[in-house]
């Protein structure tokens, strides 16, 4: 859980000193903070994919996830759905929009699922340690536009994340090493695509790609039983 600690207290720092900047960060700043984030994330992403591919059996399999996942994803078209949370967020009171827009950032991005994912299962937190980083930022960004108010946002985080690192160690007895390494090429893969669209090299719909993660553990329970 350290990790997750580690992210929330980030986003407790970031809002306290957001809200010491009255007129909020310069656009310079906040786009070399970005770009900076977006190569680190770019960076990690690739790592972790090339670490694990060598290590894959099914190394077709994290083609026919991607592929299902954005399928998947397009159908349910989470991107949108993500868009118009955001858009409904705007139309209401200064920090409902902040706190609305913080808590979805926090919390629907890569690394805020994969990341309390690894830890439970190596004891990895470089990922949750990324996103604390990425989250410190956004934080100062929002909490200087509206407000010591979206530190509230913090134990949505820590909750959200916590669950997910429960029930990943309470499936760990399920979770082979030969899916945990597919799960990181796949999450890599996507953790990727999220420093591309930071960069703002291309606009790819990660939410539609989400789904991806879930076809390498139906894979392995259908080979199971045949």
């Amino acid at each position: 859980m350290w990790g997750t600690i580690f992210n929330t207290g980030m986003i407790l720092v970031g809002s306290t000193l957001g809200a010491l900047f009255k007129k909020g960060i310069g656009d310079k700043f906040q786009a070399s903070l970005m770009q900076a984030m977006g190569l680190a994330v770019m960076l990690l992403g690739a790592n972790a994919t090339v670490q694990a591919m060598p290590k894959s059996k099914y190394p077709v399999l994290f083609l026919a996830s991607m592929a299902i996942g954005a399928v998947v994803g397009q159908a349910l078209d989470l991107d949108t759905r993500f868009n118009r949370l955001m858009a409904k967020a705007g139309g209401q009171s200064a920090l409902a929009q902040g706190l609305s827009t913080a808590i979805l950032l926090f919390c629907i991005g890569t690394l805020s699922i994969v990341g309390p994912m690894q830890a439970a299962l190596n004891q990895d937190y470089t990922f949750l340690f990324t996103n604390g980083t990425l989250d410190l930022i956004t934080a100062v960004v929002l909490a200087s536009t509206f407000g010591l108010g979206i530190a509230l946002a913090a134990p949505v985080l820590f909750l959200w994340q916590g669950a997910i690192y429960l029930l990943t160690l309470l499936a760990a007895g399920a979770i082979s090493s030969a899916l945990l390494t597919e799960l990181s090429v796949v999450g890599g893969i996507l953790i990727f695509a999220s420093g591309v669209n930071l960069l703002h090299l291309a606009d790819i719909k990660t939410l539609n790609l989400l789904p991806a993660l879930a076809v390498p553990p139906l894979f392995f329970i259908v080979l199971h039983f045949i």
